[in-house]
């Protein structure tokens, strides 16, 4: 690293030597798209040039194409890497002290999850016939919250019929197509329990298929989860309900059970979330809305004493 001259060339290297085989393929996927963004902003920025001005400039630039969000991710990225560069006496200040993080105004954000009379229509209207197919997918990921990547790693033994289990241990890489592969992180390996309802169904449909192999997967495949979402709009649009994709029967799921009175603790081991914060800031506007209605119900707890 100290040989490189650019800083995308620095950034190139310390993404090499870091990150991979240290972080999952998607998240590094994601500084290699950083680095992009790097050659193609500035891509004869000396290191020796990298001050707050030139620093804030970059940041500018690709705010002018994403939204503040996803420049706070770049801003990350790329933070890491140049602390890195001022410990290794490559740069003599930290430029990124009091960065401004800007970003394009949000595109009107879609609806991520059905109401439960939404829910209820979909399931009624899923075609679950005698052998699988994606709408079974589409009933078992709107019954347990799981991930795309989970329920397509799923094998028969991974239910245990008996206890109302589920075994959640490993993610199927659909986008190489090459097999399991491990989850997302430590608290994804979980047990879901199972509704009685569901227990019937799987058990009828799954067993006589090999137990170690992919319930979802006929053949060594990549599978594309737009394939999916779109069995799945067609079934929204023909029902005229709020048009989701795969990813939001997960939030549907959490949803349902947060508004029923569950625990976010509970909801959070469930979703397998590294942390209850993960679970807070993505159903920020549900827990308020809950919050709401609890102090209706403290006031006329309190109002009631004498």
């Amino acid at each position: 690293m100290e040989k490189a001259k650019l800083f995308y060339e620095y950034f190139d290297a310390w993404v090499q030597t870091y990150k991979e085989g240290a972080i999952r393929d998607v998240t590094l996927q994601k500084y290699k798209l950083s680095l992009q963004w790097i050659k193609k902003i500035a891509p004869i920025l000396y290191m020796e040039d990298i001050n707050r001005s030139t620093y804030q400039s970059i940041l500018n630039e690709y705010s002018k194409f994403h939204e503040r969000t996803t420049t706070m991710d770049f801003h990350h990225h790329l933070k890491a890497a140049i602390i890195d560069a001022v410990d290794e006496g490559l740069i003599s200040k930290d430029p990124t002290r009091r960065a401004i993080i800007k970003g394009k105004t949000p595109r009107p954000k879609k609806t991520k999850f059905l109401n439960q009379f939404e829910l209820q229509s979909l399931l009624s209207h899923l075609n679950l016939e005698n052998k699988i197919n994606w709408d079974w997918f589409i009933l078992l990921i709107a019954k347990t919250g799981l991930r795309f990547s989970e329920a397509l790693a799923l094998t028969p033994q991974d239910f245990d019929f008996s206890k109302q289990i589920l075994y959640v241990n490993k993610t199927w890489d659909y986008k190489t197509g090459t097999g399991f592969a491990p989850t997302k992180n430590k608290s994804s390996v979980r047990k879901v329990p199972l509704d009685w309802m569901t227990i019937v169904q799987f058990a009828g449909i799954i067993k006589n298929l090999p137990d170690d192999k992919p319930i979802f997967i006929t053949k060594p495949k990549k599978i594309y989860n737009s394939t999916v979402n779109g069995i799945l709009l067609r079934h929204c649009k023909t029902l005229g309900i709020s048009e989701i994709s795969i990813h939001g029967l997960r939030h549907t799921h959490a949803s349902l059970l947060l508004f029923a009175g569950v625990s976010i603790g509970s909801v959070a081991r469930r979703l397998g979330h590294a942390s209850m914060t993960t679970t807070q800031n993505t159903y920020l506007h549900i827990i308020q809305e809950l919050e709401n209605q609890d102090t209706d119900i403290i006031m006329r707890c309190l109002s009631g004493l004498s």
